[in-house]
């Protein structure tokens, strides 16, 4: 049975089951406990013919042995004189675990996700378990929003805002914030590549401009004979630009072929690099700091990586949660797991691979590079040899 909790004064009566009704099979595909496979049974309708239908996990089923057709008798953690009956037609498996529970005074029983018992909203709302019910045990709304993009996403969280959303609350998604958590290593190699390349470039183009007036200055009598026999000094400028331009290019192509190469075995290692001291960074977080105490800021919320939840805010409802306790047997499987609390850690998968291509794109990018770089060379060139007097240049040599 569900028991009190004294927090300085402070009573919170905790369930070990988990109660949730969903309105519809999209509902029930984003359940915040992940995705699951029924084993045996069938899952129960939305309409009154199903009031008291109800779905268990395997886990719970094995521990109490109820099979599809059991009946059990679910009491109020609030009033244990007050019972539910519920007919069990089907028998689920979860198939994700990605969380780990909240630790602390504060994790019960109900949140871990093999005690979650699912129903319908209206055998919520035939128990007096619906929202609008005015009891100590009424079910929570949780509102979940799909999205077919994150840009999608971002919109919404706009429109919500515009709409008059009170700065007390917070539109956020747990798989966007995964999502962008999963990204967090390879924006890092990212902003490492981008300034190795500024580097590159810089050192690259102050080589190739001492190299050039280093040319100029060895090839300063050439000029000169040149410019004494009538050649505009404009078509040895010319000259020097053209000679350096096709060395850039034939530089560039080597080097786009040695990267295209060495490009995706450099960037996966120094990828495995950045997640593994990412996931150091976390591991010292919460050893230090105590991040596993902490609870999530997103609600309950799953799904693939494009949905995103409104926590607070009033729009369509897909499920509603009523902790209650089990007055036949008070033992449970164990705590863990990503509950309908939605106050857990949840694990991010990392981008661990890269695959590097050389497109149309990049060999522009790269000949746009390289015709910078030569003109930036070209200019210095172009400058010396106006500079240069013909006649001056053979009197010297002489």
């Amino acid at each position: 049975m569900g028991g009190g909790k004294d927090f300085g004064g402070a009573s919170m009566v905790s369930g070990d089951f988990s109660l949730v009704g969903f309105s519809s099979d999209e509902a029930v595909s984003n359940t915040s406990n992940g995705s699951f496979t029924m084993v045996d049974g069938k899952v129960f309708g939305y309409d009154k013919s199903s009031d008291g239908d109800a779905i268990i996990s395997k886990s719970l089923a094995d521990f109490n042995a109820l099979s599809v057709g059991d009946t059990i008798s679910v009491a109020d953690p609030n009033d244990t004189d007050t019972t539910y009956q519920l007919t069990i037609v089907g028998i689920y498996k979860n198939s994700t675990d990605s969380t780990q529970q909240m630790g602390g005074p504060m994790a019960s029983n109900a949140s871990d996700p093999a005690n979650a018992i699912y129903t319908s909203v209206s055998t919520l709302r035939s128990l007096g378990l619906d929202a609008d019910a005015d009891t100590d045990s009424a079910a929570r709304l949780n509102y979940t929003y799909v999205f077919s993009s994150k840009s999608d996403y971002e919109a919404f969280c706009e429109d919500a805002i515009n709409a008059g959303l009170d700065d007390d609350y917070a539109v956020s998604s747990a798989d966007v914030e995964n999502y962008e958590s999963s990204l967090v290593p390879l924006n890092n190699l990212s902003k490492f590549a981008l300034t190795l390349l500024i580097v590159v470039l810089a050192v690259g183009g102050v080589v190739l401009v001492v190299i050039t007036l280093l040319n100029v200055r060895e090839r300063k009598y050439e000029i000169g004979v040149l410019a004494a026999i009538g050649v505009n000094k404009v078509k040895v400028a010319a000259q020097f630009t053209l000679e350096l331009l096709i060395v850039t290019m034939i530089g560039l192509a080597l080097g786009a072929c040695a990267g295209a190469v060495a490009s995706v075995p450099v960037s996966n290692q120094l990828l495995a690099s950045q997640i593994e001291q990412q996931q150091s960074q976390q591991t010292n977080q919460r050893e230090q700091f105590g991040r596993d105490m902490q609870g999530s800021a997103d609600g309950s919320g799953t799904g693939a990586q494009d949905s995103g939840n409104a926590n607070d805010s009033s729009n369509s409802t897909d499920s509603q949660n009523s902790d209650s306790a089990s007055n036949q047997n008070s033992a449970m499987p164990g705590k863990g797991g990503n509950g309908p609390e939605g106050m857990m850690d949840r694990a991010v998968n990392y981008a661990s691979s890269v695959n590097a291509t050389v497109n149309l794109t990049v060999v522009g990018q790269l000949l746009l590079v390289g015709l910078g770089l030569t003109l930036i060379a070209a200019l210095v060139a172009v400058v010396f040899v106006l500079r240069y007097e013909p006649l001056q240049i053979l009197a010297d040599r002489s």
